[in-house]
Order: C-alpha cells, then sequence, then structure tokens
C-alpha cells in the first residue's frame, strides 16, 4: 500500500522566468498562458487550462516529451510552503484521475500565487 504514496512523477521548479514564445505553439483556442518556470533541464507553464512541462531527454537534450496535467483532471492538490531555515523547498502535489505528481518549487518561487492560479481554474 506505500507505492500508492509514492508520487508517479516529480518535478523541480527553480526560477519564474518569461514565458517561452514556443509554448504558443501547444495552446487550444481559448487557452492562456498565465505564468512558466525553469526546470531542471526545460521550462514549465500554467495556463488558463493546464500544466505544461517540456522535459529534455538524454544528453543532448535535444528530444523533449511534453507532459500536460489538465486542470479538469485534478481531484485533489495540496501545497506545503518552505518552513524556514532549513525547508528550502515549497511543494505542490497533485492527484489526478491519472496519477499522483510532485512538483519542488525552489527557494523564491510564491506557492501561493500556483495556489490561487489552479484554485481558480478547478474551483
Amino acid at each position: 500500500m506505500m507505492s500508492a504514496l509514492t508520487p508517479m512523477l516529480a518535478w523541480t521548479f527553480t526560477q519564474e522566468i518569461p514565458i517561452p514564445p514556443e509554448v504558443n505553439a501547444l495552446l487550444v483556442e481559448g487557452e492562456a498562458p498565465v505564468c512558466s518556470y525553469k526546470t531542471i533541464r526545460d521550462t514549465a507553464t500554467i495556463t488558463t487550462k493546464r500544466i505544461i512541462i517540456a522535459d529534455a531527454q538524454g544528453l543532448s537534450g535535444k528530444k523533449v516529451e511534453v507532459y500536460t496535467i489538465p486542470f479538469k483532471s485534478i481531484v485533489m492538490y495540496s501545497t506545503e510552503n518552505a518552513g524556514g531555515i532549513f525547508d528550502i523547498n515549497a511543494e505542490l502535489e497533485l492527484w489526478t484521475r491519472a496519477g499522483h505528481f510532485k512538483i519542488n518549487l525552489a527557494k523564491g518561487i510564491d506557492i501561493r500565487k500556483i495556489d490561487r492560479i489552479i484554485a481558480s481554474y478547478i474551483l
């Protein structure tokens, strides 16, 4: 039963960045980008409909896998802010119909901003 508590996939957002122009090619009608973050190897963008995470693959990083977590698939989520000097990461956990996802947020990223964005589109 413990494996059910283990995240299916996990990412780390390291800093907020301007929205990359290549995100526009992924958007559907009526969808708009809200904010973007640098990840370890690529970027993540939160839109009005989903979270899009581009994950560079291989040694060269030329192959990119794109993950989409639609807001309509989120059944529950939790946020945890960084608690103090020794707790440097905030965390966002998403429970969806497809599984459990965890996003670590580096110091300086506003977890409450992300909390408000998600809440405004799923509630």
